[in-house]
């Protein structure tokens, strides 16, 4: 058995409420191995944001374990970058800036640095508005900074929180294929979280399908078709029936 990059075991999530107990996420498990790209989906309140913060060391660990090659996650660090619905970019820092501000943080060499951010403003098709500020960008160009800030940050894991949930669908259509692109060509290892099916189908090798109240996993499926994938096609309408089928049975 390969060794996972991220190993959920048995994981659960209790916040406290109104002097309450409540259960965001139950019994969790869930191994990926670097290199997949797996989506999560489910309607809101299903915990999907919670595994993913817990993920991220954003979140402690109620019960069981959450992993990282081996080791337990005991809080946020540049291996785990994520990527938010709202971009999370410095407003006062140009599109270089805010791309080499992790490398900067971490101590490295103002070469190193400079070098990192021309590589990743040239990878996300940025060189143009290198120098731009986040106010002048579109929503499209904002997430692309996002992204290219995690990954000069040396992260291994990608999680993303519904990054393309606010941008419209032509733009978003043009971030999955770029992503996809940037994932195969990094190597890269992302969790990703969606309200959208097709969203999913389009992007993933494993679709992780939960449920709400309390949240739980209650299918992983594999998506054997071939990239690019056209959701026009057969098979994609016949996984996307039963991906729904699945969160339909179980809301």
């Amino acid at each position: 058995m390969v060794e996972a990059i991220l190993d959920v075991r048995g994981v659960s999530k209790r916040f406290a409420f109104n002097g309450e107990s409540v259960t965001a996420l139950t019994d969790a498990n869930l191994r990926i191995e670097k290199g997949e790209f797996v989506c999560l989906i489910g309607p809101s309140g299903c915990g999907k944001s919670t595994l993913l913060r817990m993920v991220a060391g954003f979140e402690s660990v109620s019960d069981g374990e959450l992993l990282m090659w081996t080791k337990p996650v005991t809080g946020p660090g540049p291996d785990r970058g994520m990527v938010f619905q709202d971009y999370g970019l410095f407003p006062w820092l140009t599109v270089r800036k805010n791309i080499g501000f992790g490398p900067v943080a971490r101590g490295r060499p103002a070469k190193e640095v400079r070098a990192t951010e021309e590589r990743f403003v040239e990878m996300v098709g940025l060189t143009r508005f290198a120098d731009a500020f986040p106010h002048q960008l579109s929503g499209g160009m904002k997430q692309r900074v996002a992204i290219a800030r995690v990954l000069a940050n040396d992260a291994e894991v990608v999680l993303m929180d519904e990054p393309f949930g606010a941008l419209d669908a032509m733009t978003r259509e043009r971030l999955q294929a770029e992503l996809l692109e940037i994932w195969a060509k990094q190597k890269l290892t992302v969790l990703f979280v969606t309200h959208a099916i097709e969203e999913a189908i389009v992007l993933a090798d494993r679709v992780v399908v939960m449920s709400p109240g309390p949240g739980r996993i209650v299918a992983d499926e594999r998506i054997d078709l071939p990239r690019p994938r056209d959701p026009t096609s057969p098979e994609f309408n016949a996984m996307r029936r039963h991906l729904g089928g699945l969160l339909a049975g179980h809301h």
